[in-house]
């Protein structure tokens, strides 16, 4: 009797307990986002590096290779997405205006079937110069891709300065993104 008194108890302290973890672990979370450490922001080891080379098949055929060498010479806007990325699709509309700034912008299509791709595009409207297909994800991983959407601006070098991990806001396109390609057109 004793036992199924205390297993009774127990099953209603274990399901309270796990929720007051988590309430204390989210709490955290925004404890430390209210101190500027936003996950959006994950450092990464390729800023201030070349650009991984590459070579990868245009999404639309007919085109020509999407390579790293055609980034030299010009600011450019690499984009990781994919049609099955409901952030990507959050994104998309706002990159038109990085193209309008006159920052090249290239999709670089992550692990996606390009039909999917396609007709994304074909639905949400096409703003990049080029779109490279990479079916297979290697070259994300070459630029240490953690999930889409991902962003790089490359500079007229082709190094990369700035990464953005998740979707682009208005305000990073016009405080960070657009002031630094700016920087970097001089």
């Amino acid at each position: 009797m004793r036992d199924t008194m205390f297993l009774r108890r127990l099953t209603l302290f274990f399901p309270m307990a796990i929720f007051l973890t988590l309430v204390g672990f989210f709490f955290y979370r925004l404890v430390l986002i209210e101190k500027g450490n936003t996950p959006n922001m994950i450092p990464s080891v390729m800023i201030n590096r070349p650009v991984p080379v590459f070579a990868l098949p245009s999404l639309i055929s007919g085109k020509p290779l999407v390579a790293s060498a055609a980034l030299k010479g010009k600011v450019t806007l690499i984009d990781v997405f994919a049609s099955w990325c409901v952030p990507c699709r959050v994104e998309h509309p706002l990159l038109a205006s990085i193209k309008e700034a006159g920052i090249a912008l290239v999709g670089i299509n992550y692990k996606d079937r390009p039909e999917d791709a396609l007709l994304w595009l074909e639905k949400l409207g096409d703003p990049y110069d080029a779109i490279a297909s990479d079916r297979d994800g290697r070259v994300a991983i070459d630029f240490g891709v953690y999930g889409v959407p991902e962003s790089y601006l490359i500079d007229k070098q082709g190094v990369i300065r700035f990464k953005q991990t998740g979707p682009l806001t208005p305000e990073d396109i016009r405080d960070r993104l657009l002031p630094l390609a700016k920087e970097l057109n001089k």
